[in-house]
């Protein structure tokens, strides 16, 4: 179904190592994974016919590299608000390690000591939703997934930490946008693989 208004496409990152192994991944950058290159190249079919009046990327190399790899990178405006949780001392570990430490340890409700915390996230998508919405264009945007969820709460209204019940696999493709006028957003399509 297509609307009168304008989508905002989210395209999280292709896999890498860290993604396939669960570990938290915010601002260390490593390259996507042979898989995840692969399925970055077969974006290019799914997004074919896309319009988009701009497209944005994080400013790490998975998703930099996913964008350029599904066809968009020449167009690509790197944004660093759009950057990926920062874990702080989580970077690099699993949630089960972290719970081994820490039960009862949820990320959405408890952030990350020496990172970020829920409400540091949703300020930053504060910025992207304010943009978006002043732009009033179809745009596409690369980023990862804790982001991209917190993302879409915000766009919703929701508090940051509903971000929590959105989940993202790599390569996934997801749409934002609006039902009856500009003061109604949804998320028409979310997830898809």
């Amino acid at each position: 179904m297509s609307s009168a208004f304008p989508e905002i496409h989210l395209v999280r990152h292709g896999e890498t190592e860290w993604s396939l192994s669960g570990k938290h991944t915010g601002r260390t950058d490593i390259p996507l994974t042979p898989n995840g290159e692969a399925a970055a190249r077969k974006l290019a079919d799914r997004l074919k016919g896309l319009e988009a009046s701009a497209v944005w990327s994080s400013p790490s190399q998975r998703a930099r590299n996913t964008c350029a790899l599904a066809g968009f990178g020449a167009n690509a405006m790197i944004k660093p608000n759009l950057a990926e949780w920062d874990y702080g001392a989580y970077e690099g570990i699993t949630t089960k390690e972290i719970l081994a430490a820490r039960p009862g340890w949820r990320l959405f409700r408890d952030g990350c000591p020496e990172g970020e915390m829920a409400p540091d996230i949703g300020a930053r998508a504060d910025y992207i939703v304010s943009e978006i919405r002043d732009a009033n264009v179809p745009i596409l945007i690369f980023s990862s997934s804790h982001f991209l969820r917190v993302l879409a709460a915000r766009w919703l209204g929701l508090p940051p930490e509903d971000g929590s019940r959105f989940v993202l696999d790599t390569a996934s493709i997801s749409t934002l946008g609006y039902e009856h006028d500009l003061t109604e957003p949804v998320i028409r399509r979310w997830n898809q693989r």
